[in-house]
């Protein structure tokens, strides 16, 4: 057994928790939860706090339950939510949930025998509770005042859109999952992000209201960006888990690119290295910054440990061949998929294959055949400064001559404005 509380106080992460429970958790093994709604067919990062909160519970020597709401899910948390949920179908939360479980798997021990990771639904012991026994079983454990005193019920009461009886209820359905779990599986704890404080309350007391038990909880810290942007938002959107989502390099990326601050923050919170280990990487780093040793060591971690090394070489590769110097061998083993992931929110235009074969000079391709550069003039002056590239190699002369032989997998002409300027040009 290793102190879990202070694994989590010493990495940052941990934001609140209820008196006794650090005691209680040293006092030998304890089962504990965390909740995870549905709500799309894959995990983002935005979910790693709380994949990493279980797997540090496990390691400490606990036993975890992710608990997948799928009777939750189609309610809605109101938790730091302005506006009401869609509320999602059966199917759309199965189908959601099956996505999930696969991505769970790859963090969660769940064959070990003695503290094996244990996954639960919540439709299980949701969907033969009628409303009647709901009302009569829960409701009267909680007063209307005790949810009215809940910040998230309070500031959604006094915004313009006001809140529903469904998500009114919402505290009330998970202190049960809180109960069920309590009652059935002795998980002692629930966890959660801060914004699940109220929640996480209210199953502590209807545990104590209903059976006179005991039970504890605690929160971890929401993670912001350094600038105040958020957390696992990108310009394209969210930074999925499924590789479908988000491809491998796009997600290696994300974390290549965290400015120092954050880096120095998260590789504590989404890595299981050591504060030895990070100490010496902090060390190392602060002495040549520009090498970006904190950036590098935690995408590494994260990307493996969420994909594979196998997908962490083709993420590597791919970054050496767009911003150093890597060659073009490597590009030729992708496929067509697999380059348009790559160069996705990059400029692309399409040519005829037909007029490649007569030959197009380079300043009439950039400026005419495509929009890399608004005019043949500049075109020219950018060419003959040596600021133009094409797969690779710069270009000459304006009258350079691009033809079919140009052609990478047949299809692909990669330019290169300046170091980090890229326009693929593909051949139809």
């Amino acid at each position: 057994m290793t102190n879990f509380i202070e694994e989590l106080r010493w990495r940052g992460m941990l934001h609140d928790v209820m008196p006794e429970t650090e005691e209680k958790l040293n006092a030998g093994m304890c089962s504990g939860y965390i909740g995870f709604d549905p709500t799309a067919d894959s995990l983002h990062v935005g979910h790693l706090t709380q994949i990493m909160t279980l797997i540090h519970f496990q390691r400490a020597g606990h036993k975890p339950y992710a608990l997948v709401g799928g009777a939750t899910g189609m309610v809605g948390d109101p938790s730091g939510k302005s506006d009401e949920r869609n509320l999602q179908t059966e199917e759309m939360v199965q189908h959601n949930l099956a996505g999930m479980k696969v991505q769970l798997a790859k963090f969660l021990n769940f064959t070990d025998a003695g503290n094996g990771a244990m996954m639960v639904n919540n439709m299980d012991w949701f969907k033969n509770f009628s409303f009647l026994d709901f009302i009569r079983d829960v409701g009267k454990h909680i007063t209307v005042n005790y949810m009215m005193a809940k910040d998230s019920v309070k500031k959604r009461l006094e915004g313009d859109s006001g809140m529903s009886f469904t998500e009114f209820t919402y505290q009330l359905i998970q202190g049960y999952d809180f109960y069920y779990l309590w009652k059935n599986h002795n998980c002692i704890i629930q966890m959660g992000g801060s914004d699940q404080w109220g929640n996480i309350v209210t199953g502590t007391e209807f545990i104590r209201r209903k059976d006179g038990g005991s039970a504890y909880g605690l929160t971890t810290q929401l993670i912001k960006k350094a600038d105040g942007t958020k957390f696992g938002k990108t310009e394209s959107g969210a930074v999925w888990l499924n590789p479908e989502k988000t491809s491998p390099y796009k997600f290696y990326q994300f974390w290549l690119n965290a400015s120092d601050d954050d880096t120095k923050k998260w590789i504590r919170i989404f890595t299981l290295k050591s504060k030895e280990e990070l100490e010496g990487l902090e060390a190392a780093h602060n002495e040549a910054p520009h090498l970006r040793i904190l950036q590098k060591a935690l995408a590494e971690d994260i990307t493996i440990r969420t994909h594979s090394e196998e997908a962490l070489e083709t993420a590597i590769k791919t970054s050496e061949f767009l911003f150093g110097n890597g060659s073009l061998e490597f590009f030729k083993t992708l496929n067509e998929t697999q380059v348009l992931e790559i160069f996705e929110g990059i400029p692309q235009f399409e040519i005829s294959k037909a007029a490649l074969e007569e030959g197009i000079d380079a300043a009439t391709l950039l400026a005419e055949k495509s929009t890399v550069l608004p005019s043949k003039g500049e075109a020219k002056k950018l060419i003959q400064a040596g600021g133009i590239a094409v797969n690779k190699e710069k270009l000459i002369t304006p009258a350079d001559v691009i033809n079919t032989s140009h052609l990478l997998n047949d299809q692909f002409i990669i330019v290169q404005k300046g170091k980090k300027n890229y326009y693929l040009i593909i051949a139809v």
